[in-house]
């Protein structure tokens, strides 16, 4: 009888036992010589073992035996995991004809976030899931932070509707209701496209929307005073979306300075978070780090889901262009409740592309951020391609 011919997809979930595709904690598999040592090495390895399938090489039995010997990330007790989560579905742009954010395949990146949300919280279900992240949920605000640095201008990289939608759903189902949920970047327009892309019966707050009336303390004299949106105060709820982007001033902006869209005038503060300027950087203190510190957003924020659908991997204003590191866009999506962990796991992604600007001054505000008690620091210089994290548990998951 004919073997049947698995696609990429049949293979990684129709033959995962696990039903959570491929799984690789730290890069390692459990000792099997056939495909294991095949498999733990990059995404081109599992494209071959996929063909040898695909030819016959090797036998059904073969195949699931090797998804049956994986080896999930071993957690230690306190500490912090970062789930990444990867689909070659999720995306179909090619770069050259109408906008990015209209290839992007919905139901797949509902998956993605499901499968992200129940790994990183130990769970089976959707719903347990958000319950787990959300144990005590009464009816309040939920606000979600997104990025339009770019104010929606033509392809370059701004959020994505698709992460937002999966997040609804994940919401909805634990009782949260649609009025309930308020999506929003509090100095930039959210276009048109965007508001018909959600979820009908969210709520937007964009620039105009809010006022600002609390505000930051800083620790050090002389930071121009900032004041946070009434938009995250009102909150009982924060959860954060930013873009895995390099900045040509910060070096990154990532989940800290995605707060940038919090505050009423961030560009006051450029100069003191800027690695190259002489005369207002300080290596000992970082305006970011103070504005996390706030109550409203350290103590409110229960998950932060870093876009790296696409990415940008040289600006922050740039349409997105492939990745070598990932052989095209990154397509992934990663998930995380420490904020610091979340951000040493992104800056070592675009370091290891290498992106133009991820210099190593560009990560001090993570030391500081993690001596303020904010998160955990690692730092591993091949985190997609190798692991190795020792303070981190960075799980892969490839759908």
């Amino acid at each position: 009888m004919k073997r049947a011919q698995l696609s990429r997809r049949d293979f990684l979930k129709g033959l995962a036992l696990t039903g959570a595709g491929l799984v690789v904690g730290g890069g390692l598999w459990r000792s099997r010589r056939s495909l294991a040592a095949l498999l733990a090495g990059s995404q081109s390895a599992i494209d071959q073992a996929i063909k040898a399938h695909k030819a016959g090489q090797l036998t059904d039995a073969q195949a699931q035996a090797t998804v049956e010997a994986y080896m999930a990330p071993t957690t230690t007790p306190g500490q912090p995991k970062v789930v990444h989560v990867r689909d070659t579905d999720a995306t179909s742009w090619n770069g050259s004809s109408n906008y990015y954010w209209q290839y992007v395949n919905q139901s797949v990146v509902t998956a993605m976030v499901d499968q992200g949300m129940m790994a990183l919280t130990g769970t089976s279900t959707r719903a347990d899931a958000w319950r787990a992240l959300i144990p005590n949920y009464t009816a309040g605000k939920v606000a979600i932070k997104i990025n339009f640095n770019n104010s929606g201008d033509g392809n370059i990289i701004d959020a994505l509707y698709q992460p937002i939608n999966a997040i609804i759903q994940g919401l909805t189902a634990i009782g949260v209701a649609l009025s309930d949920i308020v999506i929003f970047d509090a100095v930039r327009p959210i276009p048109t496209y965007f508001r018909n892309g959600c979820t009908a019966g969210v709520t937007f707050c964009a620039v105009g929307d809010t006022d600002f009336p609390t505000p930051i303390s800083f620790s050090r004299p002389g930071v121009p005073a900032q004041y946070l949106a009434r938009v995250v105060t009102e909150a009982a709820y924060l959860i954060n979306v930013p873009i895995l982007k390099s900045h040509s001033i910060t070096g990154v902006t990532l989940g800290f300075k995605h707060h940038f869209g919090s505050i009423n005038q961030c560009g006051l503060l450029h100069d003191y978070v800027d690695p190259n300027n002489g005369t207002y950087y300080r290596s000992d203190h970082n305006p970011l780090v103070d504005i996390y510190l706030n109550p409203h957003i350290r103590n409110k924020t229960v998950l932060i889901l870093g876009d790296a659908l696409f990415g940008s991997k040289d600006n922050t204003n740039s349409v997105p262009i492939p990745w070598n590191l990932f052989g095209g866009f990154p397509e992934s999506l990663l998930f995380a409740t420490d904020p610091v962990a979340m951000d040493c796991v992104m800056f070592d992604l675009l370091a290891e592309e290498p992106a133009y600007y991820a210099w190593d001054e560009a990560a001090e505000y993570l030391l500081l951020a993690a001596a303020a008690g904010l998160g955990t620091y690692d730092h591993v210089a091949h985190p997609w391609t190798s692991g190795g994290y020792t303070h981190i548990t960075y799980q892969k998951i490839i759908l």
